[in-house]
């Protein structure tokens, strides 16, 4: 446990609110908000993405463009002031020899008489190339003792918005942990034991401030674990409740169906055709459907979900099809009613979503509840109280890691128990996919059609780059069009990595002002987001500039570059994810993956995205190179809604939950008057409670 928490303490309680943390008045609570942080529990589990270590300074001559490093130097000669600019800059130089290195700081004007000739400083920033010389902009200043103090401490670096820093989330997080207890340890010493974890609140305490990275990875175990044990216990109690529900909704094999296969413009592979008649099997058998199919992207799962729609509304009932995002929804619908019209099929659909108004979402509504529709598409929408189905007999959630297994529940319970089919594009493997989806059979379809072309890969550096946009421009005069993705919104302190917002603007100089550019992040409001979609589709937006928000929820056939900026920040399957956004037309399609790491390792894993299009093939590799130094920054994009652990990275961690949750339901059992084993048993009821009554959207 960190030491200097150890004193007097004032109780908090996890559930107060943030506002009662001492320093953190309305405009930072405001703040703490936007980042769904409300009580003291929720900034305790609000991890660090990363951590920043202060090396030791390097020479002027060992400095390098596009690093995060310090500097220490006597300063020769006075800096400069730029009254005349409106961000008041203040230059200088320092030399050592005959290697130079530029320092430049905005609206800071008083270290012009702070900084004297004669003095002694560390300076710590990003390193840039600016006009031929290197230049490090805004640095930080430290007195030798100052950088000493920090030598080799892990410093925690969160995920932030405008205006609130990863000093001021560490300043309230150590507030807590002097002022109140962490919850009680819930697992029995058997099970710490057993797979040598750390105490609970050691690990919390740890994870926001390791004195090593040693002691790191061992906290993180720890919460991991936790993450993990208490997913798979609840899928455990939901599968106890729909396990043995009979099928009340039973169908049989339908003409109507074989024919709109047959007359389809292509034929079905083997693996559509082996997955169709297992979901047919459910559909017509003694027990209710609850069935995951795991398709890579493009291997064709959204003519299998409307095959089940058509048999089961073949047979009087309705199906509800729920996706995450409007956009999506939107093309489904589209696709829907051209394959009615074009075909002949029984359905009558209805689109429902959260932006249309109260007028059409009542109207849609009544179609609804009278069975006037009976295939409704939408998002979250169609979990509303308000939304009342007359015979719901099939629910298919699309990228079901994008809700959560309540969302999926919840819409089990607008009907009579009715069948539930999940699709989903992530590339899990067989092994861990069983623990995860432990309330569902598994499907997979594991082959591409034939017509689809593969897509071209290439692995490069940053000096790549105008190369790229110039491969953009051709495309887009071709009438095609481009993403370009980044890992984040805005510039974070102490992370080389590009953003979003400058990289938009920086681009809109380096296009043809004929080519227009549109920007997309999840931190914008749904409507706004949509509206971007909508004209990126439409092509009036020919390059997209986004964050992850695009791996899921637009389908753009005229897209054919997708080029990925940093992509050493993301893991292969999410890597995978993002490229399959292109190839979905008859063009030949492109992605560009731009390493903007000088380490070898991180060449090593994207050269896998090279070797294969296979996105079950691309996970396997990556769990075998994954390790201990891999902790944080290759991330999975939050896969079902893990605030730490990841799927790929943390196999090891998730099969032992499997085990431990086996023994967790023993001693639930066997040796329910002990003590140790009520306390874990009211915590998980409390814990699972809460989780399957709560719309975690």
């Amino acid at each position: 446990m960190q030491q200097g928490f150890l004193i007097e303490r004032i109780p908090m309680e996890e559930q107060s609110p943030i506002g009662q943390i001492k320093g953190v008045g309305p405009k930072t609570e405001a703040l703490f908000h936007k980042l769904d942080i409300y009580t003291a529990g929720d900034l305790l589990h609000y991890y660090p993405r990363n951590y920043d270590r202060f090396e030791a300074p390097v020479a002027l001559a060992d400095v390098e463009e596009g690093r995060l490093l310090s500097v220490a130097a006597h300063i020769h000669k006075r800096p400069e002031l730029n009254m005349n600019s409106p961000l008041k800059i203040v230059t200088l130089t320092l030399t050592e020899g005959e290697a130079s290195l530029k320092l430049t700081w905005f609206r800071m004007p008083f270290l012009k008489s702070k900084l004297q000739p004669g003095s002694y400083y560390i300076y710590r920033g990003r390193v840039v190339q600016k006009r031929g010389m290197l230049v490090m902009e805004q640095p930080n200043i430290y007195t030798p003792a100052e950088y000493e103090a920090l030598r080799n401490v892990l410093q925690p670096i969160y995920p932030l918005t405008n205006g609130i820093t990863s000093k001021t989330i560490g300043k309230a997080v150590r507030q807590i942990l002097q002022s109140s207890q962490c919850r009680q340890e819930f697992l029995p010493l058997e099970i710490r034991k057993n797979y040598q974890l750390a105490d609970y609140q050691d690990a919390i305490e740890t994870i926001h401030f390791p004195s090593s990275m040693e002691e790191l990875v061992f906290a993180r175990r720890r919460l991991v674990f936790d993450e993990f044990l208490l997913f798979i216990l609840t899928l455990r109690r939901l599968r106890e409740r729909t396990v043995t529900n009979p099928n009340t909704f039973c169908m049989q094999s339908s003409p109507k169906v074989e024919q709109f296969i047959s007359n389809l413009p292509y034929q079905l592979t083997k693996a559509q055709q082996r997955t169709w008649k297992e979901i047919e099997a459910d559909l017509c058998g003694d027990k209710l459907m609850s069935r995951l199919v795991q398709g890579d992207v493009g291997s064709g799962k959204t003519i299998l979900s409307i095959l089940a729609l058509l048999l089961t509304v073949e047979h009087g009932f309705q199906g509800a099809l729920m996706v995450p995002t409007e956009v999506l929804a939107r093309q489904h619908y589209e696709e829907i009613c051209r394959l009615t019209e074009d075909y002949g099929l029984s359905f009558k659909p209805i689109l429902l979503t959260g932006s249309m108004s109260r007028k059409e979402k009542r109207q849609a509504y009544d179609r609804i509840e009278l069975g006037l529709a009976n295939v409704i598409i939408g998002t979250h929408a169609l979990i509303q109280g308000q939304v009342i189905y007359k015979n719901l007999g099939l629910v298919v959630t699309d990228e079901q890691h994008r809700f959560g297994v309540r969302q999926r529940e919840a819409l089990t319970e607008k009907g009579d128990s009715p069948h539930v089919l999940v699709m989903s594009a992530t590339p899990i493997p067989r092994t861990l996919a069983i623990i995860l989806y432990g309330d569902l059979d598994i499907s997979v379809v594991d082959e591409l059609p034939a017509e689809r072309l593969p897509i071209k890969n290439c692995v490069v550096d940053v000096s790549y780059r105008e190369k790229a946009y110039r491969f953009i421009e051709k495309e887009t005069a071709a009438g095609r069009q481009a993403y370009i993705i980044c890992p984040m919104v805005e510039e974070s302190e102490n992370l080389e990595v590009e953003n979003v917002l400058d990289y938009t603007e920086q681009l809109r100089t380096l296009l043809p002002g004929t080519i227009q550019i549109g920007c997309l992040h999840g931190r914008m409001k749904n409507i706004e987001k949509d509206s971007i979609m909508e004209s990126f589709s439409r092509n009036e937006i020919q390059v997209l500039v986004s964050t992850t928000v695009i791996e899921v929820g637009i389908n753009v056939r005229n897209a054919t570059v997708m080029m990925i900026e940093n992509a050493e920040r993301f893991g292969l399957a999410q890597l995978h994810q993002l490229r399959g956004r292109v190839g979905r037309g008859s063009h030949q399609s492109y992605c560009i993956f731009v390493n903007g790491s000088k380490d070898s390792r991180n060449q090593e894993r994207l050269e896998i995205l090279n070797q294969s299009n296979d996105g079950f093939f691309i996970a396997a590799e990556d769990l075998k190179l994954r390790g201990p130094g891999d902790l944080f920054g290759i991330r999975q994009s939050g896969l079902l809604d893990f605030r730490l652990a990841d799927i790929y990275q943390d196999a090891d961690i998730l099969k032992n939950c499997a085990e431990a949750a086996e023994r967790l339901e023993e001693l639930l059992e066997k040796e329910a008057d002990k003590e140790e084993v009520q306390s874990l048993n009211a915590y998980l009821r409390e814990y699972i409670d809460r989780k399957t009554s709560q719309l975690q959207l």
